[in-house]
């Protein structure tokens, strides 16, 4: 089969990322084979080219978001079946520690996030991949691969940041930082579902008018001087009751700042850097909440697919890449000059 392949790490995906010929992977007993239709690039793809902050298994695949079909099954394979659509939950958990059987499996010590953790050559980006029966979740027919694979990473963590771990109620105002990104995109519509007034934020006045678009109630362009002031114009000076964070070190005291009393602030990524620092005055005057999320819940998938395929949830993809161009992807996501999810397709070459 063909993968994309890197055995070195660089700053430049075109240096290091290869489609090579490589053996289709055998599954044991509770894993299922899975031909991919779609792939969708995620930011740790990048961390594991770069091979920071992380160090990764080598040679390695990427690839964490996959959709397709079901071509062999395990002999220990109980519920899922040869010809199923499914999609990946990139989750690797073992199961049974107390966190797992209390359903915060996201706490899991043993915790792996598929396709950036694993390997050597386990990930999404390849004709054919490999996962344990309990890591994947069955489409409805109405949901296509493209659409399964766009929505899945992001659509999952969106939904244990604000749901979960935020426990966001109908009536807050939350504020959706990047809602141009995959993240923002999910979290805009979760919020939206919810009820909630949204006021998101974006980098340009193109993604300004998506967000818009998407269902939030306002945006600011986080790019410009005194962005944070306008939000709390928007608030008539309250605050914020959620912010929803994934930029980390460059917004990160302003947000903070922003939180009205008992606010909390969910958080689960930093890609401007991680060394930020707050007033700690607001942490116990205000009584405010920092929480932390990664990942999510295999209910918490379900619940995406499920909203997608009733249409309350859409995704959004910006491109989708043959193959053989499948690099251009990851130069792409580098420029941060996308609206929506990037996808890749296995079997186009």
């Amino acid at each position: 089969m063909k993968a994309a392949v890197y055995r070195s790490h660089s700053k430049d995906p075109r240096q290091v990322v290869r489609i090579e010929d490589i053996d289709v992977p055998k599954i044991k007993s509770h894993e299922v084979l899975i031909k991919v239709e779609a792939a969708a690039y995620n930011y740790n793809d990048l961390w594991g080219i770069w091979g920071e902050p992380i160090k990764i298994p080598l040679p390695h695949i990427s690839g964490s978001d996959v959709a397709g079909t079901v071509i062999e099954v395990g002999d220990g394979i109980s519920k899922i079946r040869v010809g199923d659509r499914v999609v990946s939950h990139p989750n690797l958990t073992c199961r049974v520690c107390h966190e797992c059987t209390s359903g915060h499996e996201y706490d899991c010590n043993d915790r792996l996030v598929w396709g950036f953790q694993t390997g050597p050559l386990w990930g999404g980006f390849a004709q054919y991949t490999h996962l344990p029966e309990v890591n994947v979740v069955k489409l409805p027919d109405n949901v296509s691969f493209n659409d399964a694979a766009a929505i899945s990473m992001v659509g999952m963590t969106a939904w244990h940041m604000l749901v979960t771990r935020a426990g966001i109620r109908p009536g807050q105002t939350v504020l959706i930082m990047g809602g141009g990104s995959g993240m923002g995109i999910a979290g805009i519509q979760i919020a939206k579902l919810f009820n909630c007034e949204v006021i998101a934020t974006a980098g340009s006045k193109e993604k300004m008018d998506k967000c818009i678009e998407l269902g939030a109630d306002h945006v600011v362009n986080h790019r410009e001087d005194g962005w944070h002031r306008k939000v709390r114009d928007i608030t008539n000076k309250l605050g914020v009751d959620v912010v929803y964070e994934h930029i980390g070190k460059t917004v990160f005291p302003q947000e903070v700042g922003l939180l009205k009393m008992g606010g909390t602030l969910v958080s689960t990524g930093a890609t401007t850097g991680y060394d930020s620092t707050i007033d700690l005055r607001y942490l116990f005057f205000r009584g405010i909440n920092l929480l932390g999320a990664t990942q999510g819940t295999k209910a918490g998938l379900e619940e995406v697919i499920k909203w997608v395929s009733r249409g309350k949830i859409k995704a959004v993809i910006d491109t989708i890449l043959p193959f053989s161009d499948m690099v251009d992807g990851h130069v792409k996501m580098a420029d941060s000059q996308v609206f929506g999810k990037i996808l890749t397709t296995p079997q186009l070459l």
